[in-house]
């Protein structure tokens, strides 16, 4: 049996970033990748048949990945920082909207006095991300360091410890802000990949409004040049660079986390490794298939998402005369997210029912790189919708799918002075270029366990259990196994932290 260092199983932007630095520490690495191809939910892909457009398919903007991380790695990468955060059509008057212009608070302040009728909000509105650039500054840094204390992480986070880590995120917002729009403009934030009520005890909403928030300590969400393929590329030429096997085609069947073999098959057979260190860079609940003795995880982890990839002719107008399309798309583009409406949603979607007016955002990565378009798509911009509340059960009857995604272009078009798809672009074969995934369809492809697009639930940054401190947060039950893949603590987006940190576990 051939040994190895490290097996990484899976070929996901944190399995590679596990094997880059491995590699380059001068270990032997195998690297095992189910998939034909590299990439895990961060590729980019010709989604519409005879449409040279490749669009981020799964996964689209870039915070969490630690700048030093790109540095460490020589990651041949660029990422675009995003002029306008965000566009906001008040609901019910979608005539209107609020425009927040990351370069220029004056204007952001009067489109909000125009919206809410006074400065009040826009106070609060700078106040609340103040507060919270302070925390990134300061947490953000821990996030690829060996795990703090809970008493550590709160003296770091100071003033706010209180309203973000011990009460339900609906109590702050209702105290914080007063207009309804605004509440819900913070609160998407707190619920993407996240099934829950913004009063939920759990604080899951919490949790997921804080990851959202500190990416290298600014929060920022830049579009990666060249679409996510450009990343996850950029990660698998430094490991193979510094010397990594990478195989595809194999599913790994079998890990025996006592003496680190790993057996895997292939089109043409089986074959297994013994390798020093087994770092499981695939989700929790598809590493449990693997195992006689099941690591400790989420037992059904469930996402809460639609996700609709769009190729337009042109941007389609608004409803607010006043507002550029351009501008309102170049952000993230709010769609019936009120903070009433997000709750409404969430209420309609726990008892099985998909929301009369699915709350939505918008994302159009064109404005800010057109080198992910081909030749032949002049004028052509992509949009990816990502639709909230939407649980797998939602999916379960037949025709599920198409109400969800009718319901939800009645949604965005109830903000648009014209129909989305009277924009939308037709394929090759001459249908309209649509591309809808339930979280069904993304546990078959790319194989997110209940469509979870973080693997499962969010975890606090910190050590919980005293036992933790001093941890990399990848450490399992099994003392040659680790989870390197966004189900650790501190995983969760396209962040490459648990790679990091699983390198470094296997390092020390």
């Amino acid at each position: 049996m051939r040994s190895y260092d490290d097996i990484v199983i899976g070929a996901g932007h944190n399995g590679l970033t596990a094997a880059a630095y491995l590699a380059r520490a001068g270990r032997r690495v195998l690297v095992l990748e189910r998939s034909d191809h590299v990439g895990g939910a961060a590729i980019s892909a010709e989604v519409f048949p005879g449409v040279s457009a490749r669009l981020s398919r799964y996964s689209y903007l870039v915070s969490l990945l630690p700048g030093h991380v790109i540095a460490d790695l020589d990651l041949d990468l660029r990422l675009v920082r995003r002029r306008y955060s965000s566009y906001t059509p008040l609901p019910g008057d979608p005539g209107r909207g609020i425009l927040v212009d990351a370069q220029d608070d004056d204007v952001t302040r009067s489109s909000f006095r125009e919206a809410t009728g006074s400065d009040t909000d826009f106070a609060a509105w700078q106040r609340f991300y103040e507060s919270m650039g302070d925390v990134a500054q300061r947490l953000f840094p821990t996030m690829t360091r060996p795990l703090l204390s809970t008493d550590a992480a709160r003296g770091l986070i100071g003033d706010v410890w209180t309203d973000l880590v011990e009460r339900p995120l609906g109590d702050w917002l209702r105290r914080e802000f007063v207009d309804d729009t605004v509440r819900g403009i913070v609160a998407t934030d707190a619920l993407i990949g996240t099934f829950a009520d913004l009063d939920d005890p759990t604080l899951r909403q919490n949790i997921c409004l804080l990851y959202h928030l500190v990416g290298n300590g600014t929060g920022d969400w830049d579009v990666p040049v060249g679409g996510m393929g450009a990343v996850t590329g950029a990660l698998a030429r430094a490991a193979l660079d510094a010397g990594a096997e990478i195989v595809t085609g194999a599913e790994v069947v079998g890990v025996d986390p006592g003496d680190g073999a790993v057996s895997w098959r292939t089109v043409v057979g089986g074959d297994e490794a013994r390798g020093s260190s087994v770092h499981a860079a695939c989700a929790p609940a598809v590493l449990n298939t693997m195992l006689t003795e099941p690591v400790a995880t989420e037992s059904d982890p469930r996402g809460a998402q639609l996700k609709v990839n769009l190729l337009l002719t042109r941007l389609p107008r608004l409803a607010d005369p006043a507002v550029d399309p351009v501008a309102a798309f170049s952000g993230t583009f709010h769609v019936n997210e009120g903070f009433d409406q997000l709750r409404t949603a969430w209420r309609q979607a726990s008892a099985r029912q998909i929301p009369d007016v699915p709350p939505c955002e918008i994302y159009c990565h064109t404005l800010s790189d057109r080198s992910i378009l081909g030749p032949g798509t002049d004028g052509m911009q992509t949009l990816t919708l990502f639709g909230l509340h939407m649980p797998p059960e939602l999916f379960d009857r037949p025709g599920a799918r198409d109400d969800a995604l009718t319901a939800t272009l009645r949604s965005l078009d109830s903000v648009l002075a014209e129909p989305v798809m009277d924009v939308v672009a037709r394929d090759g074969n001459g249908d309209p270029c649509v591309e809808v995934r339930t979280p069904r369809d993304l546990a078959q492809s790319p194989g997110l366990p209940g469509g979870h697009i973080f693997h499962r639930s969010l975890q606090w940054p910190w050590a919980e259990s005293a036992d933790e401190v001093g941890t990399w947060g990848v450490e399992t039950r099994h003392p040659r196994l680790s989870i390197a893949g966004a189900g650790a603590r501190r995983g969760g987006g396209v962040s490459g932290i648990p790679g990091h940190n699983s390198a470094r576990w296997a390092l020390q």
